[in-house]
């Protein structure tokens, strides 16, 4: 009788490579084994942040800091009317400083955004109220001038290689001359009240439970986009985010979301126009995040040769970039107008065009190009106005804000300075 044959015992390495051959193929690297699950998480965390990758944890640090600081100065500051003051005062700029982002993201800049608000505040009042064209044609009228202007911007760098800076500088000395003849002798023209332009901008507010319903619309697509990642995910043999965590993410989306809502709604409520913003960040970031055109921006900015010799049309998206950010500007220039019911010489002057590039500085968004997010702008202008909004309630005027912006601006370069160098240290630039 034969004496069967004993299987023989798997050594640890063995069993080691058996259980990393079942994970999932992105998994299956020790590295990224080790960053699974909460201590994972944050050992992962710690990483980033000692290698100079920041995100925006610097930005909404301060923001919490500069909040409390005016809180305790002054307790209107956090009251439903002054913030939702807040909102309204933020959107102009910040529509503006979102095609900063753009152009930041190449490695460019433009100067001319606040020239360019000017003039088209000024066409859309002309337009409507010197002409009387259709409410409709002039903001059209106006939003083509930005993109036209864009267009010719990028033209003259794509063709000629003049830098952006010369071009975007002698725009915002040609346009704001442009927008005092438009204007004319008198130099101011009021927008009627009752006008669609100034409803939406000043006036309309959502109703509360229409609010409401859309931060739940919200954290529901969010929770059922990212269940359908986790489907392709798996169909591909790739690790999926756990439900556990989805339903944790969700609930903090619906906090982030629901309590600014409930406070805002104290008060007038969520702005029309502060929606519009809120989904134009949203859009501009799946953009950047999701789409081809929104990796070759990051491409480009990170390398513009390596960009080229990959295939990327690099003309044609030096060229859209362009557009973009003047047909913001353009539009942040009709809201501004239609807030204040006017367009006239200072329309887009004073400090429009450095608080929008300072805001998508201040938010993130490198200047080295390459970097950044549609939320730069968003938390950029936050701060920027939080500081204007909180020093006026603590009697402090002009010469204390541009000072602390100017602090604030430096700051955030000084950060972004050296988190890419220690990016480039650590083999992450």
């Amino acid at each position: 009788m034969s004496t069967p044959t004993p299987t023989p015992t798997p050594t640890p390495e063995a069993q080691t490579a058996d259980a990393t051959a079942a994970l999932p193929a992105d998994l299956q690297d020790e590295r990224l084994i080790a960053s699974q699950g909460v201590g994972g998480f944050l050992r992962a965390f710690l990483s980033r942040l000692r290698s100079g990758d920041l995100g925006s944890l610097p930005v909404v640090v301060g923001l919490v800091v500069i909040w409390g600081v005016f809180a305790l100065r002054n307790d209107a500051f956090l009251s439903s009317r002054n913030l939702v003051n807040l909102t309204q005062q933020s959107v102009p700029t910040g529509i503006i400083a979102l095609g900063i982002v753009l152009v930041l993201l190449l490695g460019e800049i433009d100067l001319s955004v606040g020239s360019i608000s000017g003039l088209s505040a000024a066409i859309l009042a002309v337009g409507f109220v010197g002409h009387g064209w259709a409410l409709p044609l002039a903001i059209i009228a106006a939003l083509l001038a930005g993109a036209v202007i864009g267009a010719v911007y990028g033209v003259l760098y794509t063709r000629f290689g003049v830098p952006s800076f010369v071009i975007t500088l002698a725009g915002l000395l040609g346009f704001l001359g442009l927008q005092l003849k438009v204007l004319g002798k008198e130099g101011s023209i009021n927008i009627p009240f009752d006008s669609a332009i100034v409803q939406f901008s000043a006036l309309k507010f959502l109703p509360d439970a229409t609010a409401y319903a859309v931060v739940v619309a919200a954290v529901v697509i969010y929770a059922l986009l990212r269940l359908r990642s986790n489907q392709r995910r798996a169909v591909a043999g790739l690790s999926t985010t756990p439900v556990a965590t989805l339903a944790v993410r969700s609930v903090a989306l619906l906090l982030l979301l629901g309590v600014p809502v409930y406070v805002l709604n104290r008060d007038r409520g969520v702005s029309y126009m502060f929606v519009l913003f809120l989904a134009l960040v949203v859009i501009f970031d799946f953009v950047i995040r999701r789409t081809s055109w929104g990796r070759s921006v990051l491409a480009i900015g990170g390398n513009v040769e390596a960009a080229r010799r990959a295939g990327i049309n690099v003309k044609r998206i030096y060229v859209t970039v362009f557009v973009f950010c003047s047909t913001l500007a353009a539009l942040g220039g009709l809201l501004a107008a239609g807030r204040l019911a006017a367009a006239n010489q200072s329309s887009g002057g004073g400090d429009v065009n450095l608080n929008a590039i300072a805001a998508a500085v201040i938010g993130g968004t490198s200047l080295f190009g390459g970097r950044g997010s549609a939320y730069s702008a968003l938390l950029g202008i936050l701060v920027i106005q939080s500081i204007s909004n909180g020093l006026s309630l603590v009697n402090l005027g002009s010469p204390e804000r541009y000072m602390i912006t100017g602090g604030v601006l430096l700051l955030a370069v000084i950060v972004d300075s050296l988190s890419r160098r220690s990016r480039a240290a650590h083999g992450r630039a």
